[in-house]
């Protein structure tokens, strides 16, 4: 291993394409792909209002870091900020607390690809697939950056080349009829409105169902964005690259998510979506009966573009998952830098990787593959709802820092280079929001996840008391 007075500091490798794709590969994955089949159960075609208002939050969000991340291009840049414009045990929380919910989302992209393996080998079990593509993905990790932003740059073309074309295609079975009689723009209302069960109500299960019963399974899907926040540090040229990336946040959810989704719900009652796989696989392998016959053969496209669209989906997770193994070594890196984690993890090898992070954020990652094996049925379902509370942690952690550092640049006259959307206003509809969704979370039935909130903090606090201790011993 190298250290750190030989190796420097992180490389700035990755160049304004890799930063343009791993920016929109955080943002379409399980959760567009997968999570929307739960959400659509809930709500019906209102899911597509629900990604528009999430999606402008996220926007909100990710505005105001950009402005903090091209002021300082660092690396861990959450727990950097909340260190130094909030306090110390802000910075520790916000960089353990994003940590962990990373480890949660590559549980959750792991377990995501054991389904859609499934898709073709129903007999092949979750946790194997799970556990193959773990070490096949972290042996990727462990060579250099580029190797990482090169192959994030390649998993992303080939989701965005697929959605649009999946939009295409769809729109052409719309227009041409060529998808059936099923398929109508009047699904997005015909089947009880276009809130076929309202915002919230019982279901007469004990549970809840509408729009907002709906929310926070829709906040997961965004959970990612904010990944261009830790690119920084080893971004070239990042006053240019980080804005533009960001900007292009809001685009990317009215053409992926919600365009893509208008398409979904038209090209079959939304009655037909199910938990159990990919939406986007299920309508497509729904309408067999479109055909077309070229040199004496017949070819069922639809049932051609379902396998397709598995394997897109199946290529998304593991995209995300790619991004998750990155932005959780870097993270440990920023906190051994601050001192908030063992020194050995801020040590580089030659290519300027810090293996011993990526190492040991894979071994907590693999606990998913236990979790696959003892509940392979709710490993999915508990997985996301944790994940959620913890981005909503995150979330409501850089609004609030922010509100700080615009008060120090203001205090010391000192304009920023990439001011954020509609501040402050943009900053207390977000504070509101998140608040909001935890008290649906509640009310919906997720109240495990709420009440791991403050014992989680709580836990924070108390190792971050240990480790202050520690560091005041050695001084």
């Amino acid at each position: 291993m190298v250290q750190k007075d030989e190796a420097q500091h992180l490389k700035r490798g990755l160049q304004n394409r890799h930063i343009q794709l791993i920016a929109l590969g955080g943002a379409i994955g399980t959760g567009l792909f997968l999570g929307i089949g739960p959400a659509a159960v809930l709500a019906g075609p209102s899911v597509i209002l629900g990604y528009a208002l999430a999606g402008v939050i996220a926007f909100f969000i990710m505005r105001q870091l950009g402005e903090m991340v091209v002021e300082e291009p660092v690396s861990g840049s959450f727990s950097h900020f909340a260190y130094k414009y909030w306090g110390t045990f802000a910075g520790f929380a916000s960089g353990w607390n994003y940590w962990i919910l990373y480890i949660l989302v590559s549980m959750s992209e792991l377990t995501a690809i054991g389904l859609y393996v499934q898709f073709w080998w129903p007999e092949i079990p979750l946790w194997a697939s799970s556990c193959f593509f773990f070490v096949a993905i972290n042996a990727l990790n462990l060579s250099s950056v580029k190797v990482y932003g090169e192959a994030e740059f390649w998993f992303s073309i080939v989701k965005v080349v697929a959605i649009i074309a999946m939009i295409v295609f769809g729109t052409y079975l719309l227009i041409s009829g060529s998808g059936g009689s099923q398929a109508t723009v009047a699904n997005l209302w015909n089947d009880g409105g276009f809130f076929p069960k309202g915002l919230l109500a019982s279901d007469g299960k004990g549970g809840y169902e509408g729009l907002l019963a709906a929310i926070s399974l829709i906040m997961f899907s965004f959970g990612g964005l904010e990944l261009i926040g830790i690119t920084a540090a080893e971004a070239d040229k990042p006053e240019k690259t980080i804005p533009k990336a960001t900007n292009q946040v809001i685009y990317r959810i009215l053409i992926f998510y919600v365009g893509a989704l208008v398409i979904l719900f038209a090209l079959s009652p939304w009655k037909d979506i199910t938990t159990k796989s990919s939406p986007f696989v299920t309508v497509f392998e729904s309408l067999k009966g479109f055909q077309y016959t070229i040199f004496g053969f017949t070819i069922n496209f639809t049932s051609l573009i379902a396998n397709a669209l598995n394997l897109i989906v199946l290529t998304a997770a593991l995209s995300v998952y790619n991004s998750c193994v990155y932005s959780n070594s870097r993270m440990l890196y920023g906190l051994a830098e601050q001192g908030n984690a063992p020194k050995f993890l801020s040590k580089l090898n030659k290519n300027s990787v810090p293996v011993q992070a990526i190492v040991v954020s894979g071994l907590f990652a693999a606990i998913c593959i236990i979790v696959n094996k003892l509940m392979p049925e709710k490993a999915l379902e508990v997985l996301m709802s944790l994940v959620v509370s913890t981005l909503i942690i995150n979330w409501l952690m850089i609004t609030v820092v922010h509100f700080q550092f615009k008060k120090n640049k203001r205090d010391a006259g000192l304009p920023t280079k990439f001011p954020s959307f509609l501040y402050p206003l943009s900053n207390y509809i977000c504070l509101v929001f998140l608040v909001g969704i935890l008290v649906l979370m509640w009310i919906t039935g997720l109240q495990l996840p709420v009440a791991l909130i403050p014992i989680w903090v709580f836990f924070l606090f108390i190792c971050y008391l240990i480790v202050k201790k520690n560091k005041e011993r050695k001084a």
